[in-house]
């Protein structure tokens, strides 16, 4: 039964740690357009609890590439230029990550949804 609470374990952090990437791929495309706006990326570290291994998500860190120059001399924030530092958020790229992090967070939730089954299975027979 330990191996069934374990698998269910390691889904669960899996999801935490996509819904967590997802949460911050939400956050680069809604900041997309706000000048400054760095794009923020989530790593994933393995950590090893009561002999599993989990996943969660490490630090969140800012995406250090050059700002987009944008010329517009009527904004508040441009120089005397007339240009103004947007953002580094390439909505491709996020789109990208997005898609990943569902597919992901949909395997994780099949393969948690599997083990349940599993185990209801065996209780199941255990009991006749």
């Amino acid at each position: 039964m330990s191996d069934f609470s374990d698998s269910l374990k390691v889904t669960a952090s899996a999801l935490r740690a996509q819904a967590a990437r997802l949460r911050h791929v939400s956050e680069n495309i809604s900041n997309a357009d706000t000048p400054g706006y760095r794009r923020k990326t989530v790593s994933f570290e393995a950590v090893n609890e009561d002999g599993v291994d989990l996943v969660r998500t490490g630090r969140v860190k800012l995406d250090r590439s050059a700002l987009s120059q944008i010329y517009d001399p009527s904004h508040p924030l441009a120089d005397a230029s007339g240009h103004y530092q947007g953002s580094n958020v390439d909505l491709m790229i996020e789109i990208a990550d997005a898609r990943e992090a569902q597919r992901s967070y949909e395997a994780n939730l099949k393969m948690f949804d599997q083990a349940r089954q599993m185990s209801s299975s065996l209780m199941e027979l255990l009991r006749k």
